[in-house]
């Protein structure tokens, strides 16, 4: 799906606060709600906006702990050990990588005990489990939800 501006500042506006009511997206681009209304639904239908979500803070539902997980796959694996670690409650994150490990992974945990045993009697046990790293997340200082949509150089 190609996106024109007006698509892009509707979902710059939606990144910022998903719960926007369509009349003020239409007022601050200077349009009709039933048209905004069209459009969000053209770009959901188009998977370009795949859902709403609510930011939690992890500390405030109990998860103090947090860790990045550099994770390698035994050959021949790959897909058993991404399925299982879908299943994984604790791993929020799945990322493909390149480099020393082949899957980085953000797992939340109540604290360093859960975290252990996330690490040493689920992940480890895993199948395709070669070996991994962790590093304990001490603070986030800035995680902005807000994707950095520009606009084409070349918009027709």
């Amino acid at each position: 799906m190609k996106l024109d501006a007006t698509d892009r500042a509707i979902l710059r506006i939606l990144m910022e606060d998903a719960r926007t009511p369509f009349s003020e997206i239409a007022r601050r681009i200077d349009m009709s709600s039933a048209t905004v209304h069209d459009r969000v639904g053209r770009m959901e239908d188009a998977g370009v906006i795949e859902g709403y979500h609510a930011h939690i803070d992890p500390r405030q539902v109990g998860l103090g702990t947090s860790a990045l997980v550099g994770f390698q796959v035994k050959q021949g694996h790959e897909k058993e050990a991404l399925q299982e670690l879908r299943d994984i409650e604790g791993v929020q994150e799945i990322n493909l990588t390149t480099g020393e490990w082949d899957v980085m992974l953000r797992v939340y945990a109540e604290d360093t005990d859960a975290l252990r045993e996330l690490m040493f009697d689920h992940i480890a046990e895993l199948e395709g489990f070669s070996r991994s790293q962790t590093m304990v997340i001490l603070g986030t200082e800035y995680d902005d939800p807000v994707l950095p949509i520009r606009e084409p150089e070349d918009e027709d």
